[in-house]
């Protein structure tokens, strides 16, 4: 099985800019890989109005329905990089088309699972997971046509910035949610092992989305929104790692929010890079 890198260059969704220079910035430095795709964001003007709960919808409808056309016509097995996390609505929705009954672990500090109705900040960033969960209708998604992915066969790794509302519809549509204290508490071999089992069960695969915030921001700096008391590089490395002992199974993956404005010292750039040349090393022996 051949790669493609899919460079997914929008910071449309988080009224902070810098991370849509993130893809570029680390695909230079990828080797290995059968192709590489760069998709890049209209010449707009970002609208940063607070208190607008539709900021930006247009433009990144536009990108995502780009995005999502461009993995399926992909072949190979497809490696995202962002932008902010709005890009995975692109990207996990095309792989749903493409590979039908899959599962999903979202790995993350925030649990993205907002809709226009209930985001506080506006920033779209804040809704892929609910969406592509089929839990905000299609006003992020009207160009697919397919299932969303089944709730009860998805995962968030690693939130801790979660608010109240979020958390109620989580329960509510039976995400199974594991903390970045249970990840302390428990260890990484254990939290994944049981996400993959939900993941898995009765599934043909998972697609994985990795936001780099689900690091501890004093080790990884490099990100737009940052979220305190996170994981550490060490246990980043063992979900990396832990990813590769199923990588049969990963159909498709999202590395997200390298935002290269705020990584005065390199360090997230360094991890970033660690996992995606670990994760293409793999697929590359093992396809």
């Amino acid at each position: 099985m051949k790669i493609t890198l899919v460079n997914a260059c929008s910071d449309l969704g988080v009224m902070i800019d810098g991370s849509e220079k993130g893809p570029i910035i680390l695909s230079d430095s990828i080797k290995d890989v059968d192709n590489i795709i760069t998709i890049k964001k209209e010449n707009i003007k970002k609208e940063k109005e607070p208190g607008n709960k539709t900021r930006n919808i247009k433009y990144v409808n536009e990108f995502n329905e780009k995005l999502y056309k461009t993995i399926l016509n992909e072949r190979n097995i497809c490696i995202t990089l962002g932008g902010d996390h709005s890009i995975a609505i692109g990207s996990a929705l095309a792989s749903k088309k493409k590979n039908k009954n899959i599962g999903l672990l979202w790995i993350d500090a925030h649990s993205d699972y907002h809709n226009v109705n209930s985001t506080i900040t506006g920033n779209i960033h804040g809704m892929p997971f609910s969406t592509i969960s089929g839990q905000n209708g299609n006003i992020l998604s009207y160009f697919f046509d397919e299932e969303y992915f089944d709730p009860k066969k998805t995962v968030l790794i690693g939130g801790r910035d979660i608010e109240i509302q979020e958390f109620i519809y989580l329960k509510n549509a039976g995400v199974k949610i594991f903390t970045t204290k249970d990840i302390k508490e428990l260890g990484v071999k254990k939290i994944m092992e049981e996400a993959f089992n939900i993941a898995l069960n009765g599934t043909d695969g998972v697609h994985i989305s990795y936001d780099l915030d689900v690091i501890d921001p004093e080790i990884a700096k490099g990100v737009s929104v940052k979220a305190k008391d996170g994981i550490s590089e060490k246990e980043a490395y063992e979900i990396k790692d832990e990813i590769l002992n199923k990588i049969n199974e990963v159909k498709s993956f999202d590395l997200v929010e390298y935002n290269p404005d705020y990584d005065i010292d390199l360090n997230t750039k360094k991890i970033a890079l660690n996992i995606l040349n670990d994760i293409i090393k793999k697929i590359n022996s093992s396809y």
